[in-house]
């Protein structure tokens, strides 16, 4: 059983309040020949010890209550921020914020059955929720262009993942979350964007989330081509497994589908339509 930090506490200070009487009562037996009042103030110093340390641990009980229930508010203040977030861009790009919530869903579960420890699950799916925040600072003419983006338009696209990075990494509590939002366009075999990562360089987090992340926006529909069948959504994830996308996290992706599946409601599934040229 782990003891709570106010048990610890008291257990310390009782402990070193029990040696010291002990010994202290040693050494005054050694100086004085009345063991009836060496005893009595033994009894009594441990009577106080007791008496004392159940006294510390209320207060300190008291205390890490308040504290706790502080980072608490403090947590739920950031979910709040979080959400905030992505309801601005749901204000600018309609398909935005389910997206997020979806990937964000399965991303975790993905995550969980990809061996990730259970403490780094809550930043997979906040890193999820947060993975297009970059977007802020994209125009709306391109954000929301029905047609292909041109050469300009698509390098000024590029530059969301760096504002995404740019944006989080400047917040304590939010730059762990940083990776799959900074890295998730980045591609097994470096030819993503926007540092050219390859392999293992790109974050686990990020490889895994960049899976779900185009299985969704594959069979959701944009503005810009019609939803594909699941059928032609997995048959193109595996073709891309060592070249977009990590080979293990594919493996896992498609032994686990029906599984994944149930994490999240999927919208329904409409005709195939072409590979998004936004790089969803």
């Amino acid at each position: 059983m782990q003891l709570k930090p106010q048990q610890k506490i008291v257990l310390i200070y009782m402990a070193v309040a029990v040696i010291w009487i002990f010994f202290s009562d040693a050494l005054v037996a050694t100086l004085f020949d009345e063991p009836g009042v060496i005893s009595a103030q033994l009894y009594k110093g441990l009577m106080f010890v007791l008496v004392t340390g159940v006294l510390l641990y209320f207060l300190v009980d008291r205390h890490i209550s308040i504290i706790e229930k502080a980072h608490e508010d403090l947590i739920a203040s950031y979910e709040q921020t979080i959400l905030g977030w992505v309801q601005v861009m749901d204000l600018r790009h309609k398909e935005t914020k389910d997206h997020a919530v979806r990937v964000a869903m399965m991303a975790a579960e993905l995550a969980r059955l990809s061996g990730v420890p259970k403490k780094s699950l809550e930043e997979v799916r906040r890193g999820a929720v947060l993975h297009d925040i970059g977007k802020i600072g994209i125009p709306d003419s391109i954000l929301t262009k029905p047609g292909k983006l041109d050469v300009r338009e698509w390098e000024q696209m590029k530059k969301h993942p760096v504002i995404a990075y740019e944006l989080l990494s400047s917040i304590n509590y939010l730059k762990p979350l940083a990776d799959i939002p900074y890295c998730h366009h980045e591609k097994w075999d470096g030819s993503g964007y926007p540092r050219g990562l390859k392999g293992n360089e790109i974050p686990l987090t990020a490889r895994i989330f960049a899976v779900v992340d185009v299985w969704e926006a594959l069979i959701s529909p944009r503005v810009y081509r019609p939803a594909w069948s699941e059928e032609d959504t997995l048959r193109h994830i595996a073709s891309q497994s060592g070249s977009h996308f990590d080979p293990e996290i594919v493996r896992i992706f498609l032994d686990n589908f029906e599984l994944l599946k149930k994490t999240v409601p999927l919208e329904p599934i409409q005709e195939p339509g072409q590979v998004p040229m936004s790089g969803e």
